[in-house]
Order: C-alpha cells, then sequence, then structure tokens
C-alpha cells in the first residue's frame, strides 16, 4: 500500500516542477516584453505566485531566464514557419508570411528583444535552434522560387539582413516597419536577368 503512495508522491513534484517553470516563464516573457532588462528576479517570482528560491531552482540567473524566454520566442517563431508559412506551397506567400510574423513579434514585445540582446549579446537566435530556424526559412525560399515569386539568388543570410533592417526601424522608429517590409517585398520579386543560385 506504501508503493502507490510512493510512486504517486514521486510524479507530483515533477508536475509541480513543470507548471512552476512553466508559470515562472510566462511572467517573465510578460515583464521583459513590457520593461526589458530593469525586470528583477524577485519581481518575476511574485508576478509568477512562486518563491524566490522555486525560481532561482528552475533558473539560477537572470541571464538563464533571459535566455529561456528566447528560446520560447524562437520555438513559437519556428512552430509558425512550419505550420502557418509553409502551407499552401503553390501560392509561394510563406516567406512573407514569416516575415510580417516576426515585424509583429518585434513591434509587440521590444523590451524582450532588449533583454535578450543584453543579456547574451546578440537577440538573433544561436545553437540548436539558428539551425533550425535556418532550415525553415530555406524551406520558405525554395517554396517561394518554385511557385515563381521569389528571386533565384535570394539567401537565407538575405532574409536575416531584412529581418535586421526591419528590427532596426522597429527599434529606432524611423518608420513604419510594416511599409519596410512592402518595400522590401519588391526587391525579393523575381527578375529577368535572375541569376542561379
Amino acid at each position: 500500500m506504501s508503493t502507490p503512495s510512493t510512486s504517486g508522491s514521486g510524479r507530483k513534484p515533477r508536475a509541480d516542477a513543470e507548471r512552476n517553470r512553466a508559470l515562472v516563464l510566462a511572467a517573465a516573457c510578460a515583464l521583459f516584453e513590457e520593461r526589458g532588462e530593469d525586470v528583477q528576479m524577485p519581481e518575476v517570482a511574485l508576478a509568477a505566485g512562486v518563491g524566490v528560491g522555486t525560481l532561482y531552482r528552475h533558473f539560477p540567473s537572470k541571464q538563464a531566464l533571459v535566455e529561456a524566454a528566447a528560446q520560447q520566442r524562437f520555438a513559437g517563431i519556428l512552430q509558425h514557419a512550419l505550420t502557418d508559412c509553409l502551407r499552401e506551397p503553390e501560392s509561394g506567400q510563406g516567406l512573407a508570411r514569416y516575415l510580417r510574423h516576426v515585424g509583429g513579434l518585434l513591434a509587440d514585445s521590444p523590451g524582450l528583444t532588449v533583454a535578450v540582446a543584453t543579456a547574451v549579446g546578440t537577440s538573433a537566435p544561436r545553437g540548436e535552434m539558428l539551425g533550425l530556424l535556418e532550415s525553415a526559412v530555406a524551406a520558405l525560399i525554395e517554396q517561394g522560387r518554385t511557385a515563381g515569386t521569389l528571386r533565384r539568388d535570394l539567401t537565407v543570410a538575405d532574409v536575416y539582413m531584412v529581418v535586421g533592417g526591419m528590427s532596426a526601424v522597429i527599434r529606432t522608429g524611423s518608420g513604419d516597419w510594416r511599409r519596410f517590409l512592402d518595400l522590401t517585398f519588391g526587391g525579393l520579386l523575381p527578375r529577368k536577368d535572375d541569376p542561379v543560385p
């Protein structure tokens, strides 16, 4: 009789730990989006409804918490690319959907972008996530080429350059990022003298 009880109590902390981690991450993302790098760890714990000790068990430093928030954002972008942007390949509009989605995220949560850049030196994805996103963007480019909506020499690096420019427009408030994208899309269209990559 004691065995089921022990087994049951062994599962509960894991479920509680996962729930607490999710609560902390959600609270941190909301606070970073609102206030950027100025957020302090005790504030995150309070907003998540957990103790500071619980917070530090999951995220031993503010940098670790910011990196986890960044990973969550990038995972969401990847999911959007794979599920929403790669559908309807014949339309060739997947890359446009992807860039508009990324622009919306950057515009809606500039504080998180600043917090990530401050904590890790860049707001761009790194490591395995970078590879996954590059593969997704490459698939979107190939989809557009096949549909005849993208120039043949467009590369993944070019797309990241567009994202960097869009990010700068948003960060500096120097214009409408949607207008920037509309103008950029004109340069991504196929040309008669399109070189083969």
